[in-house]
């Protein structure tokens, strides 16, 4: 008889073939739709888990199973209320004590087959869409997201992600037989070996979460790591614990149900004033990190001897113009694109190169200042729109980040559209800023050759398309790009563009004019980040992204 562990991978073997063949096949696929329906996820479940949330203000996360000899109030404050959450999280008082019990936990997690660890990972996802709307509302009031865009990120498309990862890493780790027969020939006799296959984990993984995106962007490596056998301690951002919790709270309930060590995957939560990563980055038995944030410490990560790190840095992503067959969509789009989530998104454009000559529309040549005109035009239609304002804006998440407005502009930069507070009725104390936009000349490089992480948008006029390009390219290779949009009608430039960005190591959106932004990055389909440019060194969900967490042993008897 099969055990129970056994049974969830017969019970989710289509989930995961279905997976495996979207990840070939590179075309729309969701496992778990992304609209916040009632019809999919339950009539209820939304008021249900609002109040849950609720209540889950001012107390004890109590949903974690690991053990702890302390507690500490997370630094978490909703950007859209400006009060603190007061969330206490259990905690062991040595940051080493993480690594000691993931290490003992890794005899037994390596030993459990692919099989048994895939029908465990994907179980666990199908409990989390159970709490989507409570990690929706966790996002929302720690981020500073929307809650369709904390719905949305932290829930269906966080799952898919996690999917993703699950299905590559068990394909690699099932690529090759556990077994053979080795015949080979020798003329009046064979020689015969059998040989074995092993594939063990690298060992215990750490995963270092953002303020912005908790789950999103901890997923893919939470997830890879532990298909390939490595216990994760999950070390969130101070500032966004809520979201990411749920998540190792369902893990760790699902492995004490089947009889495994629930310290396979710990929550190692701490405070801004007293920080704990470094020592677990520094700890000898921790061999793999994931990380995602800012350059300075995503720099340090990959400097550290005898580590495999996986991370995605800051870079400064361009919009190229050279031509046009619908402005008006074309500047719909790019408004919608600088505005969402008040550009708090790795994928947010910030450099624009414009011709000072100007752009064609359907052959008409455009003023560069009518350009920029009808930029700013649309960004303040969207942003002063009662209703898709805010929801678009969302909240700022960091006073250091609504700062920066203000520093970007003491920069001396001209001032196309200065940005300005707005209102959401629903949260008249959410901190809110609409984009500003800049000119900046091409000869002041100090000032945009780095990540403004906000809502700025840098305009740089340039004496030609083929000088955007160039100045597109050389910030991607000197200071790492994860996106880049283009507007040409000009198939030869067109190719231009994608062959001089793709030298740089970075992706390209060509005109988009619809619901499709240059923000996003779906499952299943694009790769998010290359790893070939500063931006970062690994990519969501390459090969290379699962392969890298496990070594192949092989062995020979007679």
């Amino acid at each position: 008889m099969q055990n129970p562990a056994e049974e969830l991978f017969i019970r989710h073997q289509d989930i995961l073939n279905n997976a495996i063949k979207a990840i070939h096949a590179r075309e729309f696929y969701a496992q778990y739709p992304e609209a916040p329906s009632g019809k999919i996820y339950g009539e209820d479940a939304n008021e249900k888990q609002q109040t849950l949330f609720q209540n889950q203000l001012g107390k004890e996360f109590c949903g974690l199973l690991q053990e702890s000899d302390a507690v500490i109030t997370s630094s978490e404050v909703s950007p859209y209320t400006l009060e603190k959450l007061n969330i206490e999280y259990p905690v062991s008082k040595q940051p080493e004590t993480y690594v000691t019990r993931a290490g003992k936990a890794l005899s037994q997690w390596k030993q459990t087959s692919a099989a048994v660890r895939a029908g465990l990972l994907i179980e666990s996802l199908e409990r989390i869409r159970n709490r989507f709307y409570e990690i929706a509302y966790a996002t929302m009031h720690t981020t500073g997201q929307s809650f369709m865009m904390s719905f949305q990120a932290s829930g269906p498309h966080s799952n898919d992600r996690a999917l993703e990862a699950i299905a590559l890493g068990y394909q690699e780790l099932t690529r090759f037989p556990g077994e053979v027969t080795w015949d080979k020939p020798m003329g009046k006799f064979n020689v015969v070996l059998k040989k074995f296959y092993k594939t063990i984990p690298k060992g215990v993984s750490l995963s270092i979460g953002c303020s912005t995106f908790p789950v999103w962007n901890t997923v893919p490596g939470l997830y890879a790591s532990l298909m390939t056998g490595n216990p994760v301690i999950v070390k969130p951002h101070p500032g966004s614990v809520y979201p990411i919790a749920i998540v190792v709270a369902e893990i760790q309930q699902l492995l004490k149900e089947h009889g495994l060590d629930v310290h396979i995957v710990q929550l190692a939560t701490d405070t801004l004033e007293k920080p704990i990563t470094k020592i677990l980055c520094e700890h000898p038995e921790v061999k793999l990190i994931d990380f995602t944030g800012g350059n300075a410490f995503g720099d340090y990560v990959e400097s550290l001897p005898g580590k495999v790190s996986f991370t995605e840095k800051a870079g400064v992503n361009s919009v190229i113009l050279d031509s046009f067959s619908d402005l008006k969509g074309a500047m719909q789009n790019l408004a919608f694109s600088v505005s969402l989530y008040s550009g708090q998104m790795c994928t947010c454009p910030q450099n624009i190169y414009i011709p000072k000559s100007g752009v064609t529309v359907n052959g008409e040549t455009l003023s560069y200042e009518h350009i920029i005109s009808e930029l700013c035009a649309a960004i303040d239609a969207l942003t002063g729109h009662e209703k898709a304002g805010p929801g678009t804006l969302g909240a700022i998440q960091n006073p250091t980040t609504a700062s920066r407005i203000q520093q970007a502009v003491d920069t001396g930069a001209k001032v196309h559209l200065a940005s300005r507070a707005i209102s959401n009725p629903e949260f008249p104390n959410a901190r809110i800023a609409t984009p500003v936009v800049l000119e900046v000349s091409k000869n002041n490089k100090n000032i945009y050759e780095r990540e403004w992480f906000g809502p700025i948008v840098m305009v740089i006029p340039t004496d030609s398309t083929d000088e955007s390009i160039a100045l597109a390219k050389e910030l991607s290779l000197s200071h790492g790009a994860i996106t880049c949009a283009a507007y040409c009608t000009n198939p030869e430039i067109e190719e231009k563009i994608a062959t001089e960005m793709a030298d740089a190591y970075t992706t390209v959106s060509f005109n988009l004019t619809g619901p499709i932004w240059v923000n996003q990055s779906a499952g299943f389909s694009d790769f998010h980040v290359t790893g070939g440019n500063p931006a970062g060194n690994a990519s969501f969900t390459n090969p290379e992204f699962v392969l890298k967490r496990f070594v192949l042993v092989g062995m020979r008897s007679c």
